[in-house]
């Protein structure tokens, strides 16, 4: 399906590493100019601008911390600028700070409240006007599992994918005639840097408990979001799980 979005542009956060580099690039693959959003590691997200513009894409870095107001709509009014328009975007950039309710800190639970499920606010918030100006948009939001069956260590991570969840479907609802469709994706187990860093031991339970017996890849999750910005004309509200069986 190469050129399925010739002339399309918009913006994936958090797309210098992992699933949202992978997003990125599977977009440029398809004819999408990409910026890439970074907050503070611009080696990344330049490298990821680097090889969409190896394809023959328009891409640029765009540094921003998406838990700031202030600092994301500035960064949005310049991919608006650069590219005269925006068509998806892809509320990607999260982090994690894993400790146990009762050990949990308030700087662990507001620091991922934050990242993770304010910001989905402060840049869709910024990004909307353009998309109803122009009468069309696709959103996608990168959810988790996590977000949908909980999880050991993880209520802050949890609490706000779980969170992006009901905030899709409730833009979904407002945008639905607006031409904008907004959906969610909710990566299982993936093959990421974050996932490396985990026990060798605690990785094998966690295979265990997959019913296809692996990790996902980086790719099966952006072709997820490829398909719902390319293809789901008629597809809004919706979480497609893509956890090889793990959460059903």
């Amino acid at each position: 399906m190469p050129g399925a979005l010739d002339g399309k542009s918009g913006l994936v956060t958090g797309g210098g590493r992992g699933i949202g580099r992978a997003i990125a690039l599977e977009l440029g693959r398809h004819g999408a100019h990409v910026a890439v959003g970074y907050s503070g590691n611009i080696e990344a997200a330049q490298s990821a601008v680097d090889e969409l513009e190896r394809m023959g894409v328009q891409a640029i870095a765009v540094k921003g911390n998406v838990a700031v107001p202030n600092e994301v709509k500035p960064a949005i009014a310049s991919v608006a600028d650069h590219f005269g328009k925006i068509d998806f975007l892809v509320n990607n950039a999260g982090i994690t700070r894993d400790r146990t309710l009762a050990r949990m800190e308030h700087a662990d639970w507001n620091a991922v409240i934050d990242v993770n499920l304010h910001s989905i606010f402060n840049v869709t918030y910024e990004v909307v006007p353009y998309m109803l100006k122009q009468g069309y948009g696709r959103i996608v939001n990168i959810s988790s599992v996590i977000g949908q069956m909980g999880n050991f260590g993880q209520a802050n991570y949890a609490t706000a994918k779980a969170g992006m969840i009901g905030f899709t479907k409730s833009a979904a609802l407002e945008f639905a005639k607006k031409g904008i469709t907004v959906n969610c994706v909710a990566p299982g187990y993936t093959e990421t840097e974050m996932v490396a860093s985990v026990p060798k031991e605690a990785l094998e339970r966690v295979v265990a408990r997959i019913p296809m017996g692996r990790l996902g890849k980086t790719e099966e999750m952006a072709q997820a979001v490829f398909f719902l910005i390319a293809y789901g004309d008629y597809i809004t509200g919706q979480v497609i799980a893509v956890n090889g069986g793990m959460y059903m």
